[in-house]
């Protein structure tokens, strides 16, 4: 079996890593599951950025999805995103069934240029795998000083009210600004009650659900997470939760010219790529409104007094704290992923 490396500590029950043990680690897991240096390296850091975020949902226990989808062919590890410039504010991605960070990684810079350059602009990929944790790219924009929405969906898991079926991903949105002092706000959601892999989580568990969050296949509600993986998931907020799905849809899919939900194969079977979709819109601040990051963090300060909750701020202060000291993943999910190495 390849040498995954060794983490900084080990114990029965979980693994401590550094940034860069756990970026070496995952590299070489997906290497080992046959994706290319250059991809296996772009998802090597968002997933590892997501673990040190406090979204461990979608850093190391999701990338046994990602590296099974290696091996059997839904995502092309070796593809070579193809970018192309239409319009100066219109960066468009050809994923080519590869993952999501890798286009992302490759247009970063032309995308954030054209910004700065003209103040707004667009990023809009197709026909990748999902794109995983949506905050990655708005976190990725905001600490270059940029303001952000990011949409992406993908196969279909979520239900809306009327449906029996599901017909949308859980559309997740995300939306980043900056502040001083290097925080700034970041909003990540699901249009859904909760993130499949929080289905998935409890169902290994064996713990019940909580009533709302899934239908069953004959799309009546259950608690059980078995039966919700058979089924699917609902949205937040009923009629109001579906309206933001179908929003994010529309950009995700219907502009990028990537996958409906509907129509995209799944990203835990098979042998076909979802073909998802991945579009930003990124806004400099500088140009808009000089000096918002100051005004953004008084008034996040203000409303803080006010006993409101700032979404980011913990989760910024958790990334610092990882960063210092590094962070654990559970010995199991070490496991799974040391097992693609065979």
């Amino acid at each position: 079996m390849p040498d995954l490396g060794r983490p900084e500590s080990m114990t029965g029950k979980e693994r401590r890593f550094t940034l860069e043990q756990g970026i070496a680690f995952v590299e070489q897991a997906c290497v080992s599951a046959g994706a290319s240096p250059m991809a296996a390296a772009s998802l090597a850091r968002a997933t590892v950025s997501a673990e040190t975020y406090g979204r461990s949902s979608v850093g190391f226990q999701h990338l046994p999805d990602y590296l099974d989808g290696f091996r059997s062919g839904r995502i092309n590890g070796t593809a070579e995103p193809e970018i192309a410039i239409p319009l100066p504010a219109l960066l468009q991605v050809d994923a080519r069934g590869g993952i999501a960070q890798l286009g992302f990684d490759l247009a970063f810079a032309a995308f954030c240029q054209s910004v700065t350059q003209l103040g707004i602009a667009v990023f809009a990929q197709r026909n990748s795998f999902t794109a995983g944790e949506i905050g990655y790219y708005t976190r990725r924009l905001m600490k270059v000083g940029l303001v952000a929405l990011a949409v992406s969906n993908g196969p279909p898991l979520l239900s809306p009210p009327g449906a029996k079926r599901p017909v949308y991903c859980t559309n997740p949105l995300a939306f980043g600004a900056p502040s001083t002092g290097g925080s700034g706000i970041l909003i990540d959601q699901a249009a859904s009650q909760t993130a499949f892999v929080s289905v998935r989580e409890r169902a290994a568990k064996g713990e019940q659900l909580p009533a709302g969050w899934a239908l069953d296949s004959n799309g009546e509600p259950t608690t059980d997470p078995f039966q919700a993986l058979a089924g699917s998931l609902t949205t937040f907020g009923g009629a109001r939760g579906a309206n933001i799905a179908l929003m994010v849809e529309i950009m995700a899919a219907g502009l990028t010219g990537a996958n409906w939900s509907v129509d995209a194969p799944g990203f835990a079977s098979g042998t076909e790529t979802p073909g998802a979709g991945l579009f930003i819109i990124a806004l400099a601040t500088e140009q808009l409104a000089p000096g918002l990051d100051g005004r953004l963090t008084q008034q996040m300060g203000r409303l803080s007094g006010l006993g409101v909750h700032i979404p980011g701020r913990d989760r910024s202060e958790q990334e610092a704290r990882a960063r210092a000291h590094g962070f654990t993943v559970p010995a199991e999910i070490i496991e799974r992923i040391e097992a693609f190495a065979v």
